[in-house]
């Protein structure tokens, strides 16, 4: 999955797969994590967010299943 740099003190990058609507989140000390489930909006309003470290702990840390990759 191709990730998309982002401007944050802990996320390196992110990607996301809408079919399978799988999300990917790389940290700044490179551990890879995918996230399941997450919806095409919630990608969305992560994306957009003005601060995604925040957006990040509160909306998809907790809420969503995870794997490390």
């Amino acid at each position: 999955m191709e990730r998309k740099r982002v401007n944050s003190s802990r996320l390196r990058s992110v990607g996301y797969d809408e079919k399978n609507q799988l999300l990917e989140v790389e940290l700044s000390n490179g551990q890879v994590w995918q996230y399941s489930r997450v919806s095409p909006e919630v990608y969305r309003r992560f994306s957009a967010a003005p601060n995604p470290t925040s957006f990040f702990d509160d909306r998809i840390a907790e809420e969503y299943s995870s794997r490390r990759v």
